[in-house]
């Protein structure tokens, strides 16, 4: 039922709006890394200077016109070009129903090219984000083709999915970041039990880091964290086949001890102003979440918003129902 509430409350439009309004009064801060380039860049040099690596994370998706995923694409080339001149250690995630995978999967795929292209010339690397299932082939698709042109591309693959072990067997030379998975699919395509998702989890896990190419470790769960730290020493696995990603705002303690620690670490970094679902998505894929952020974030005021959605969403639901 709070997975079901969350995933409302991302797909809730006033909320979308109004946070995209008012969200620094709201305490967006907090979850992303800043509106515009030049914050996020700003942000990005604080944690490097600390020894953590970013991917960033232009915000928005579900694209349907060419116009916004030109847009789209123009400012993570932007992104891309700032990082380089910065001399930012970071690289780049993107979702290609941002940049017209919706519209049309040849224009996206031309879209993605350029992208690629561009960070290809920096030696940075390009994480294609995974979303809900009926993206999850078109994407693979367009890793497929880039990947004939390219070696800097790589993907997520996530554990829900019940072919999640096929596809990480398959892309076993490539890059890969492994997650739960934060959207709501249907029980023919997805486990649905917790206990499922993160026994599958773990398994995805030590299966590449034993016979991947780089494993990317996403996850805020420390029960996790310390079985891959003892998994890595029983295997031999060395530091630099794998690392540990977490959202940027979320267990900062914990992400400064790792690298502290000698371990790879990645914050995944948002920025822009469509802020809200990305967030809420993150709290549907665990609650606990929540717990972590929820003294930075929410306010008298993020909280009348929530309430006032959450009641929306409710009523929403018994209106279908009847």
């Amino acid at each position: 039922m709070l997975k079901d509430l969350f995933i409302g409350l991302s797909q809730n439009q006033f909320l979308n709006s109004a946070a995209k309004k008012y969200g620094l009064k709201l305490g967006a801060q907090s979850v992303v890394a800043g509106t515009n380039i030049e914050e996020t860049i700003r942000s990005i040099k604080e944690l490097n200077a600390q020894g953590i690596s970013c991917t960033v994370d232009n915000l928005g998706e579900f694209v349907y016109k060419r116009e916004e995923a030109t847009e789209a694409k123009e400012q993570i080339l932007e992104v891309i070009e700032a990082i380089h001149e910065n001399k930012a250690d970071a690289h780049i995630s993107l979702k290609p129903t941002q940049l017209g995978l919706d519209i049309d999967y040849n224009f996206c795929l031309e879209n993605l090219r350029e992208i690629v292209g561009r960070a290809s010339k920096y030696d940075m690397f390009i994480n294609i984000d995974m979303e809900d299932y009926s993206h999850l082939q078109p994407s693979f698709d367009l890793l497929d083709e880039l990947s004939k042109e390219y070696s800097n591309v790589g993907t997520v693959i996530q554990a829900y999915f019940y072919r999640a072990e096929e596809d990480i067997k398959k892309y076993k030379d490539y890059r890969l970041r492994i997650v739960k998975g934060a959207y709501k699919e249907p029980e023919e395509y997805a486990y649905q039990d917790k206990k499922d998702i993160d026994t599958n989890f773990v398994k995805l896990i030590e299966w590449h880091l034993l016979n991947g190419k780089f494993t990317s470790i996403a996850t805020h769960d420390h029960h996790v964290i310390n079985h891959v730290k003892e998994f890595v020493k029983a295997n031999n696995i060395p530091n630099d086949k794998f690392e540990f990603q977490m959202l940027y705002g979320f267990r900062k303690d914990m992400q400064l001890q790792l690298a502290k620690e000698g371990y790879n670490f990645t914050t995944y970094v948002p920025f822009g102003k469509d802020w809200y679902g990305y967030f809420m998505r993150r709290l549907a894929e665990r609650p606990q979440n929540l717990n972590l952020v929820a003294k930075q974030v929410f306010t008298k005021k993020t909280n009348t918003m929530l309430g006032l959605a959450a009641g929306a969403f409710l009523l929403g639901r018994l209106t279908k129902r009847k």
